[in-house]
């Protein structure tokens, strides 16, 4: 039986793969609709976890968090709601500040207790 602290390296490493794959599949096929490449990396994160979750692992938070959001934009990217908007909606950036506000108030939240 493979141990936890080997068998969690390679379980990132094959979700890095098929990160790189879907990335290098979504920038081929142009003829994909918007949002697919965002709905793929939220199943690859939450794939993960569950992998974590049946092998008895543990669960990362933050990519449970990064797979849903990754899945809510694709959604929202994949119905058109953003290019309904009467104003551009910078959401790359929006999520990248939300990410790093959640990276550092996490270990802050921590240290209190």
């Amino acid at each position: 039986m493979e141990t936890t602290s080997k068998l969690n390296p390679e379980m990132e490493t094959v979700a890095w793969g098929a990160f790189f794959i879907l990335w290098g599949i979504t920038s081929l096929a142009t003829f994909l609709p918007a949002g697919t490449g965002a709905i793929g990396l939220g199943l690859i994160f939450l794939g993960l976890n569950a992998a974590r979750l049946y092998r008895g692992l543990p669960v990362s938070n933050f990519t449970i968090t990064l797979g849903i959001l990754a899945l809510v934009w694709g959604g929202l990217d994949l119905a058109g709601l953003f290019l309904r908007l009467p104003f551009a909606l910078p959401v790359f950036p929006i999520l990248l500040l939300v990410l790093g506000v959640i990276v550092i108030a996490r270990p802050l939240a921590g240290n209190r207790n």
